[in-house]
């Protein structure tokens, strides 16, 4: 018996350990699958990269068919390109990009002769030296500038053929032209036809650098990839809580006019939005690079106009010398909003202005709540037109030079709803407490007590 239940012990403890073993080896298993399963999808998004120069670039070798240009070999090439002496580069920055866009739209990936990137094919073709990488690891949507940020020590200037023709470029130093290229976004017109628009605007862009026989290296790349391929449904990105500081927005550059080479009107707003019916949809502005045509700036006055495809925004801006303050101010006098021949004025009557050697700074400028803007006219059709600008900074006097906007005078007053609520809440504290002082001094001590050792004190009884 005792031989019998000793043998079934033991059988049944082998038993257990084969079935702890096959666990650990399935978790084993699911653990490295899960491994595959994040690494494969982490590895999707990508966007191309088309460099060429009408100097000599470093040679690079052609990357393997599905290698993935990681950052690191794309900084250490830059790093041998610009390692030493002043450059000027080009870098036309898409909304989108993807391969896909080569091969069904025409162009360096496919051989389709009214293909959307005629121009770009040909000024590969005719440069000194190109390098394509077909899928560079992207990392985000600021990484490619402001890895040429640090390379060429100098910030991007936002511009367009317009303002470059007239823009005269020290080629002692180093030179970042940054030229934005919307998408498509499935509204109006193709993709097709949106591609070979921007394809126009990059034969004019170079157009204009060799009429002005300026050396240059050009890179056309994307901000983000139009479409990201992947054959598994997990998300790339990690799920769970994340530091606010590794999410941290991009920062674009400025829309800069320049009048004779010399920079005299500089704006930057996150969101700029329109809106035309109440209720109905807001349109971003911000996300598209506008001509400006049509804008001037003297000692007195300066106009910014932004031409979109179907908008046009004008902001008008003046300064005047006011005695009582001894300094010459500027005010945003008007904004107008024009869209299909009807145009809307609106007024900057409440507290748009600062010295004139400032920049005005204003988390929200709106026309509808809490508006700094006042509608001027009163015109049926364009009543219902709305503006929207958040986080907007604007400069039109005395730029100190093109990259960066002087002190900003912000809209926001010293005495805001939270510093009057706290200072009312502490002088209430501290009427409590001088009441209470005063209750505490009041207080009198008795002028007659009850001695235990003399005589009790007799209160006659009546009856």
């Amino acid at each position: 018996m005792t031989v019998s239940w000793s043998g079934s012990r033991d059988g049944s403890s082998i038993a257990e350990k084969n079935r702890r073993m096959s666990t650990q080896v399935r978790l084993l298993g699911f653990i490295a699958f899960l491994y595959a399963f994040v690494a494969t999808g982490d590895s999707t998004a990508q966007v191309p990269l088309l460099l060429w120069s009408n100097d000599r670039l470093p040679p690079l070798a052609s990357p393997a068919a599905g290698h993935i240009t990681s950052r690191e070999q794309l900084k250490e090439f830059l790093s041998s390109a610009f390692g030493s002496g002043s450059h000027t580069v080009l870098l036309f920055l898409q909304d989108k990009l993807s391969k896909d866009d080569f091969t069904v739209f025409g162009g360096v990936y496919g051989n389709k002769q009214d293909g959307a990137f005629q121009n770009l094919e040909a000024a590969l073709q005719s440069s000194s030296s190109s390098v394509v990488l077909p899928a560079l690891e992207w990392s985000g949507i600021s990484a490619i500038p402001a890895l040429l940020q640090e390379k060429l020590g100098a910030s991007p200037v936002l511009t367009d053929a317009d303002t470059l023709s007239h823009l005269s470029l020290n080629t002692t130093g180093s030179n970042l032209l940054l030229i934005n290229l919307p998408y498509c976004t499935g509204l109006h017109v193709s993709c097709k036809e949106v591609l070979h628009n921007n394809d126009r605007i990059i034969g004019e862009v170079l157009g204009i650098m060799k009429a002005k026989n300026v050396p240059y290296t050009a890179i056309y790349t994307g901000l983000e990839p139009s479409r990201v391929i992947s054959e598994l449904s997990m998300p790339s990105q990690p799920v769970g809580r994340s530091l606010l500081a590794t999410a941290a927005d991009a920062v674009k550059p400025p829309i800069v006019f320049s009048l004779l080479g010399s920079p005299c009107i500089m704006l930057w707003v996150q969101n700029l939005t329109v809106s035309f019916t109440v209720g109905s949809s807001w349109i971003d502005l911000s996300a598209d690079t506008p001509s400006l045509t049509g804008s001037h700036c003297d000692n007195s006055s300066a106009l910014l106009v932004l031409n979109y495809p179907s908008i046009v925004l004008s902001f008008a801006m003046s300064q005047r010398f006011y005695p009582v303050s001894a300094r010459n101010w500027f005010t945003l006098d008007s904004v107008q909003l024009q869209f299909n021949g009807s145009t809307a004025s609106y007024l900057g009557s409440r507290g748009i202005y600062a010295p004139a050697e400032y920049s005005f700074h204003c988390q929200s400028v709106t026309t509808f709540r809490d508006a700094l803007l006042i509608l001027n006219n009163t015109n049926e059709a364009t009543a219902q037109w709305r503006l929207n600008f958040i986080d907007f900074q604007i400069q039109g006097f005395k730029l100190v030079n093109g990259t960066n906007f002087s002190y900003a005078s912000d809209c926001a007053g010293f005495f805001t709803a939270g510093i009057w609520m706290g200072l009312l809440t502490s002088l209430l504290m501290l009427l409590i407490l001088l009441y209470g002082l005063h209750m505490i001094m009041q207080l009198n001590t008795m002028d007659r007590f009850d001695d235990p050792k003399g005589p009790s004190i007799s209160v006659p009884q009546t009856e």
